[in-house]
């Protein structure tokens, strides 16, 4: 069980480091020690409150034992206090938690992957999560594996801390489309036994690293799924660190696939400049306008006759993105030098100019 007391929090934001625990109550430490433990985290431990200047202020996050509210009465009112106990039935709680300024009233063992979790962030020093962008083809062969390389590539190129996400089982494997099928790191499979939290960095670290960026792709076995709920830990570490995270999509939904779109800020639907394209992405827009929030188009070219960018996002009633270009060199394999490498040309241009537009928006959002 949780709740939340509302007070008028400091202006700042948390801190990486260690969180604080006051408490005299042995069994009730023992289990917040543990809980650390599980969070990767070794804390500052208190029976008191700390002395001035000290680091009640300091720590990232307090959690002070239901025994120790009375001590606590005096402290400086900050963000980030917790108030830990066990009776769910004790209605003085909650007065006590205000008389603390605590954010968090948490009974154990209740509450217990909530706080494994908020631990967890702070341990991990977790700041504005990454821009999180799908990429779908509106059919097949429309290029989207292209463009989500492309902005992977671009995104870290520009000094962005950048994950590139391979969410489909059939498509071959981007780790393949880069030239990195034999770099060393995990895929896909080895994360179906995932739940709970996965820590953002631990996740990075596994990863193959190519062009600058970590790539989560599948392999070449028979494991075609993993579960939902590995689905979600593993996108939410990736979310957590910050800086860009780029899926491309397959073009069908199912529960692993909702769990992805369910954590993107937008997509991008790729659609070639053709009649049946059109009516085949109007299928698939439908499909995942059912999970996703923000649904945008891009055009591919040529452009049948009667057609242009304007019209496809018309008949499709999406936003318009824009025109993606298609340069010849990439008709074929990347033959180790990806799509937007370089940084010159017209793809590159057109991936430098969405991620100002999409880094801008999330900033103002």
């Amino acid at each position: 069980m949780t709740g939340t007391v509302t007070h008028d929090p400091p202006p700042g934001g948390h801190r990486p480091g260690a969180p604080l625990i006051v408490t005299e109550d042995t069994a009730l430490l023992d289990d917040l020690l543990r809980l650390c433990a599980a969070a990767g985290a070794t804390p500052e431990v208190h029976h008191g409150l700390p002395g001035p200047r000290g680091s009640w202020e300091a720590a990232p996050l307090v959690l002070v034992g239901d025994d120790a509210a009375r001590r606590a009465r005096g402290a400086p009112r900050r963000q980030g206090v917790v108030l830990v106990g066990r009776d769910q039935d004790d209605p003085g709680v909650w007065r006590r938690a205000v008389e603390i300024g605590a954010d968090h009233v948490l009974m154990l063992p209740d509450g217990e992957q909530w706080l494994v979790d908020r631990i967890a962030d702070v341990a991990e020093g977790v700041g504005r999560p990454a821009l999180t962008v799908g990429v779908i083809g509106g059919r097949g062969g429309a290029g989207a594996s292209t463009l989500a390389c492309a902005l992977a590539v671009t995104s870290a190129r520009e000094g962005r801390r950048t994950l590139l996400v391979d969410a489909d089982p059939l498509g071959g494997g981007l780790d393949v489309a880069l030239g990195g099928e034999t770099a060393e790191g995990l895929r896909w499979p080895a994360f179906a036994s995932s739940h709970g939290r996965v820590g953002g960095g631990a996740l990075e670290e596994s990863l193959p690293e190519l062009h600058a960026l970590r790539v989560l792709s599948w392999d070449r076995g028979d494991c075609l799924s993993v579960p939902p709920r590995a689905v979600r830990a593993v996108l939410a570490a990736a979310r957590r660190g910050g800086g860009a995270v780029v899926v491309d999509l397959p073009r069908r939904v199912d529960q692993g696939v909702a769990e992805v779109l369910a954590q993107l800020d937008l997509a991008l639907l790729v659609v070639p400049a053709e009649l049946r394209a059109v009516a085949a992405a109007g299928r698939v827009a439908s499909a995942v306008g059912m999970v996703l929030r923000d649904l945008r188009v891009a055009v591919r070219g040529p452009y049948a006759p009667g057609l242009d960018d304007r019209e496809v996002a018309r008949l499709l009633g999406l936003p318009l993105v824009g025109d993606v270009p298609v340069e010849p060199v990439l008709q074929g394999p990347y033959a180790g030098r990806p799509p937007g490498a370089t940084g010159r040309g017209p793809l590159a241009r057109f991936c430098r100019e969405f991620w100002e537009r999409a880094l801008t928006e999330a900033r103002t959002a």
